[in-house]
């Protein structure tokens, strides 16, 4: 599955998915940088086909991963992981979820509530045994770009996150990559 690229051209993602975009290229202190990004957030999204997005609204996952795809050649990686870092602050997702196990479990149920229309692919949640830590790996088989499912990993794991924990998450680099051209990408997850 080439990161991208819907896998059924068919498919909307919730608008309250969407003005994540928006929220994660204007997390900055400065003022000024910060409603820089906000008009190129809603530029790019524009140009790609969702002109003032709202939570209540569909818009095609297409024009959502082509607008990805330029913000990665525009800005950089590092800025779709921010954007991913907001998902679980701005989509929606289930209520009843209280622990990091439980949460990260639940990427894929929150992934299939904001997203319609056909196949989207998965985040699929394993608990794994790493000595002297809690752990688990979440591999991701969808089109979005690795970085944003970083990002949603990595926000995920600390929302969920027992007080006092600071969970670690890290690519897995000894498996696939859809930056390589791969299907999925894993991620490890510590706490």
């Amino acid at each position: 599955m080439t990161q991208f690229r819907a896998i059924d051209p068919n498919v909307e993602v919730s608008g309250a998915a969407v003005l994540s975009v928006i929220e994660g290229m204007t997390r900055c202190s400065d003022r000024d940088l910060m409603e820089s990004f906000r008009r190129m957030a809603t530029r790019i999204l524009t140009k790609n086909g969702i002109d003032s997005p709202r939570k209540e609204k569909w818009y095609s996952q297409q024009a959502w991963l082509n607008a990805f795809r330029e913000i990665s050649e525009e800005i950089g990686p590092a800025t779709l992981r921010m954007i991913g870092e907001k998902i679980p602050e701005t989509a929606l997702w289930p209520p009843e979820i209280t622990t990091i196990k439980e949460g990260l479990a639940s990427i894929d149920v929150a992934y299939h509530m904001n997203h319609r229309g056909g196949e989207i692919g998965h985040y699929r949640f394993e608990e794994t045994h790493q000595t002297g830590w809690k752990s688990g790996k979440v591999v991701c088989d969808n089109p979005y770009p690795c970085a944003f499912d970083h990002g949603i990993v990595k926000a995920t794991a600390r929302r969920f996150a027992p007080k006092n924990k600071a969970p670690i998450v890290t690519h897995d680099d000894s498996r696939p990559c859809r930056q390589k051209g791969a299907d999925s990408c894993t991620y490890q997850v510590l706490w």
